[in-house]
Formats: C-alpha cells, structure tokens, sequence
C-alpha cells in the first residue's frame, strides 16, 4: 500500500502549524502541573501533550524552542533531520527513521530551551512522526526563531539557520 502525506494529513485531520508542516493534537494529560512548580513556564500546564506531526520534502519546521523536552517518535515516510542548537552552540542533528543502516532511529529528543528545527531529506518524500513535551506544550511557551538574532548567537551554523527559518522575503 502506498500511503501518500496527503492521506495521513486527511485521515488525522491534521491542520498546518505556525512552524511549518501540518499537525493534530492525540493527547493531552488531565493532570495539572500548578504554575508555581513550573518556574520556566508561562503558567499551569498538563503534565503532558502528543501531537502527530508531518512534514514533506521542501517544507521546513522553522527554527523554535519551548519551555519543555521533546521527545520524537518516527511513524511512517522516509524520514525527519531535526537540527538542534543547544545554548552552548553544540549543533546535533537527529535523523529519524525506519533505516537503521543509514544511522535513522525511531526515538530522539530536544531538551528544552535548545533551538530546533527540521526538514525531510532529499528524496524521502514525508515524514509522519509524533511529539510528546512534558510538561504539556502551550504555545505561550513556543518562540520563533529570528533568522539574524540567531545567525549574530550562532554564526558557526549560518547555513542551516537561513535554510530553517522564514524571512519577510520567502513564503512558506
């Protein structure tokens, strides 16, 4: 069975995010984490949120950070480059995936406050994945990137941040 982007985007019902791609919330947790045990955060929070995510080729997830880990989950496609730029400048790139020979694995995570971003490569069409943030995400904890701001804080990695971030001058 040749199962399309399209298909997955229709059959979850998924809608596009503010940072590129489309995604659809599957889970969030009833139980609240009170503000004041959350000192990085915006206000109370679920203990935790999942959201299914999908990306094509050519479309990026923008640079952003949030207040909380994520951790990815490969579902189906051929396979997510998340780039991660931690606060100390260390760039990792996490390559998910169902092809363990080409270094893919099916589980990465981003610890909170470390910039992030991704793209499909070349050739593998889409990516299905899924996020889990816990504390839960809320968007009063996401931050965009900006693409000087951050080429001034990381000149070293100038290159992926003009690929993964959105100018007044490129549309998505």
């Amino acid at each position: 069975m040749n199962v399309t982007a399209s298909f997955w985007i229709n059959q979850l019902h998924m809608v596009p995010h503010p940072e590129g791609g489309h995604y659809a919330l599957s889970y969030r947790s009833d139980c609240i984490l009170p503000h004041d045990a959350l000192p990085h955060h915006q206000g109370s929070r679920a203990a935790c949120t999942c959201i299914y995510f999908l990306l094509q080729e050519g479309e990026i997830s923008a640079l952003h950070r949030i207040a909380s880990d994520e951790i990815w989950h490969f579902y189906a496609g051929g396979g997510l480059q998340v780039f991660e730029i931690k606060p100390d400048g260390q760039l990792n790139i996490h390559t998910l995936g169902a092809y363990p020979d080409l270094q893919m694995v099916f589980q990465s995570w981003v610890p909170a406050k470390s910039w992030f971003g991704a793209k499909v490569p070349i050739g593998m069409g889409y990516a299905l994945v899924g996020c889990t943030v816990s504390p839960g995400f809320d968007f009063a904890d996401f931050e965009m990137g900006d693409r000087h701001s951050l080429i001034r804080q990381f000149p070293q990695h100038q290159e992926i941040i003009e690929e993964l971030t959105y100018d007044a001058n490129r549309a998505r």
